[in-house]
């Protein structure tokens, strides 16, 4: 794993935009544009690393569905902080019938660092991971114009197509409806939407577009319904779990939820029991199931503990996204449990500086299979909003 600085091609923001990256520059605190999606460098590695990463991330993804199960065989959502006992009863059901239900996608965040050690678990975003368009997409689109002789470990596009196509049976009759929430400024959540139905429609699916926010309810068939008062029979939302149930219409969720073929319900994508694997509290369950393993960061719930005097911790919150509320302490700090919000303490893994830049590697899972690699570069330790996407070739 090596970085590699390149020329940009001429006119290379229209480029992408075109290609469904409508966001390829994001505006800083002091107010400057600076571009999110970079090509003025590139990450180049061999194949016998893809190889090992692409079975890191096999044995994780078995690793992590064993954890989902644990937690619902041992009714541990408590430890999740989910403490409505009529949705971890749903979330447990969608997990029973999980081979009856559609499931998509989900992304790794690893620490890799190239110098021969295995990769880490970071977390697994499961059920609402964005960056796809560019991973997918613009940086296969990018390799072929500035390196058409190279390979990159991306098959991202043609497996989404194969796992509609293999999963359409499992749909309910009726368009699937992608639903979008209007709140998305960036443009990143509608395109990453766009993006996914148009895979859907590529395996001969009927499709709908919608926001969130128009999704109604109709209370005389106690059904919702799109904009044009159709029932939304399936529906792929980029809105991640936790904020549906919590919605004013949670309690219709529920009531409609379907975990395998009931008439009048509404089958959501991704399943409710993707929730158990987009909980940061997952990685402290797979320590207790895998203590040690080389792939993993040791993880608690109840605090740091031996990691304050020794590696040092993050405090995750279970259901932060971009960074938001994560905090860094390195051993010897003073140690202080969180109480505004519950957390998972991981083992402190410093992020790979590469020519000043801290380096993550998003690793793509499609239909339960490695699919494919983004990778984002942040100016701090923590992978923020203001990360910037850097496209990598094979060599």
């Amino acid at each position: 794993m090596r970085r590699r600085t390149a020329e940009p091609r001429p006119d290379w923001q229209r480029i992408v935009e075109d290609q469904g990256v409508v966001y390829p520059l994001t505006r800083h605190p002091d107010g400057t544009l600076r571009p999110y999606w970079d090509e003025s460098a590139y990450y180049e590695f061999s194949l016998p690393e893809v190889e090992e990463l692409e079975r890191t991330v096999a044995d994780l993804h078995a690793m992590c569905l064993a954890a989902a199960a644990h937690i619902v065989e041992r009714d541990r959502f408590a430890d999740l902080g989910i403490h409505d006992p009529r949705l971890a009863a749903r979330i447990a059901e969608s997990w029973r019938r999980r081979t009856e239900l559609p499931s998509l996608y989900g992304r790794f965040d690893l620490r890799h660092d190239g110098a021969g050690g295995p990769a880490k678990l970071l977390e697994y975003n499961a059920d609402t991971p964005t960056s796809l368009v560019e991973a997918a997409s613009a940086q296969w689109f990018w390799m072929e114009d500035r390196f058409p002789g190279a390979d990159q470990w991306n098959s991202l596009h043609e497996r989404l197509v194969a796992a509609w196509k293999r999963q359409a049976p499992l749909l309910p009759p009726g368009p699937v409806h992608f639903a979008h929430s209007e709140g998305d400024e960036l443009g990143e959540d509608l395109m990453t939407v766009a993006y996914l139905r148009e895979t859907a429609e590529q395996a001969g699916l009927e499709t709908r577009a919608l926001s969130v926010e128009s999704i109604g309810w109709d209370g005389l068939s106690r059904r919702f319904v799109d904009d044009r008062l159709g029932f939304i029979r399936s529906c792929f939302k980029l809105y991640p779990w936790e904020w549906l149930a919590d919605d004013p219409f949670g309690g219709h969720v529920l009531d409609t939820l379907d975990n395998g073929g009931g008439t009048g319900s509404t089958c959501w994508i991704e399943p409710a029991w993707k929730m158990l694997l987009s909980n940061k509290a997952l990685l402290a369950v797979l320590w207790e199931l895998y203590p040690g393993h080389p792939n993993l960061l040791a993880a608690h719930l109840d605090g740091p503990r031996a990691l304050a005097a020794t590696t040092g911790w993050v405090a995750k919150p279970l259901l932060g996204r971009e960074g938001a509320g994560v905090t860094v302490h390195r051993a010897g700090e003073p140690v202080a449990v969180r109480d505004d919000e519950p957390c998972c303490y991981q083992e402190l893994a410093t992020l790979p500086v590469f020519d000043g830049n801290h380096v993550v590697l998003g690793a793509w899972v499609v239909d339960g299979e490695p699919a494919g690699l983004g990778i984002r570069e942040s100016a701090g330790p923590v992978t923020d909003e203001y990360a910037r996407f850097v496209p990598h070739v094979i060599r």
